[in-house]
């Protein structure tokens, strides 16, 4: 309860209790002037009823003018939380694609890898066949001179012998 809505309750409490203890005074019949006509009525009662309908009538426009805020106030917390939910979403949304981007890089790099082991081993293999063919030719080099080498040797001990 505001201070306003308890201040309202506290008067027309206070006038309750005011016109419990002056009702003698206050229903006491006096004549009172309409403007056009007059009347036979207790002034104090009628002072005191318009006042109770003003103090009423502020009550009922306090507490609305209090359930429109509380409304108001439901109504910015539902928008705050729409908002905060589409900012999640794009944030996450945001995370996604950042995801997709590096999964697709690193696809990328590993097939760049691939293709360059694939590349490095085409070298090798050319080079172990460069080297595999310049050793078949040492090595048959060698034979041929060890062939030479024996065909002179048998020669030299073939005709001394």
């Amino acid at each position: 309860m505001s201070g306003r809505t308890f201040f309202a309750l506290l008067f027309l409490l206070l006038l309750f209790l005011f016109a419990w203890l002056n009702w003698g005074e206050i229903a006491k019949p006096t004549p009172l002037s309409l403007g056009l006509t007059r009347v036979e009525a207790p002034l104090g009662l009628v002072l005191v009823v318009a006042l109770a309908v003003v103090s009423l009538l502020y009550l009922i426009f306090t507490i609305g003018l209090e359930t429109a805020a509380l409304l108001e106030v439901r109504r910015y917390a539902r928008e705050l939380l729409h908002y905060k939910k589409l900012a999640e979403d794009a944030e996450q949304s945001r995370y996604t694609e950042l995801r997709r981007f590096l999964e697709a890089e690193l696809g990328r790099l590993a097939e760049s890898e691939k293709e360059e082991i694939r590349a490095l081993e085409a070298q090798l293999e050319e080079m172990l066949e460069k080297h595999s063919n310049t050793l078949a030719a040492y090595i048959g080099e060698l034979e041929d001179q060890i062939l030479r080498l024996f065909r002179s040797e048998e020669q030299k001990g073939g005709g001394a012998g």
